[in-house]
């Protein structure tokens, strides 16, 4: 049964909504090639429930939403409230975002090389981005004036979970299906 259990305790855990019980089933089954049944699983979530409400775990196995999910216990409220209020803080507007991208994909680029290309002054997101480590300044460029050369760093591979600029995503990986709706059928 523990088997059966650390399943799903797994699924559970890295689902990001509540999951339900004919949801783990159909993972278990599918996982299994064989047909789990229902009341084992019950009978494994209600384990879980009974470990997690041990006060040694400063979260829980809650039935939610028709399903289950791993929850914050209330006492630890004040400490997540903090954490998230910090993190919010360390968000990166849509600003930062869209000129972090065209550095990422263009660079070394200039701030008006930048600014050409969003069509806006780019001064308080390149600062923000240099402040959070996410750019570098990765020398002067050979224009006149010799204006600064902006790359990404280390952090920004971190922060993307990538090794290599190389791992970003191309431009067709975006690419979404044609819209066939309305289109005439051959029939």
């Amino acid at each position: 049964m523990d088997f059966l259990q650390n399943h799903i305790e797994a699924l559970i855990f890295c689902s990001p909504t509540a999951i339900k019980i004919k949801d783990l089933q159909s993972c278990l089954t599918e996982m299994f090639e064989a047909d789990v049944p229902e009341k084992d699983i019950l009978g494994a979530v209600e384990s879980l429930e009974a470990k997690y409400a041990a006060e040694e775990y400063s979260f829980e196995l809650n039935h939610v939403a028709g399903g289950y999910q791993f929850l914050t216990k209330p006492a630890y409220q004040s400490s997540i409230g903090i954490l998230l209020k910090q993190q919010s803080k360390r968000r990166l507007s849509t600003s930062a975002l869209e000129t972090l991208s065209i550095i990422a994909y263009k660079q070394p680029v200039t701030k008006g090389d930048l600014e050409s290309i969003r069509g806006v002054n780019c001064d308080y997101s390149v600062q923000k981005l240099l402040e959070k480590g996410l750019v570098e300044i990765k020398g002067k460029s050979e224009a006149i004036g010799r204006p600064v050369l902006y790359g990404t760093s280390e952090k920004f591979m971190e922060y993307f979970g990538i090794n290599n600029i190389n791992e970003l995503p191309t431009p067709k990986d975006f690419a979404q299906a044609e819209n066939t709706i309305g289109e005439e059928n051959d029939g």
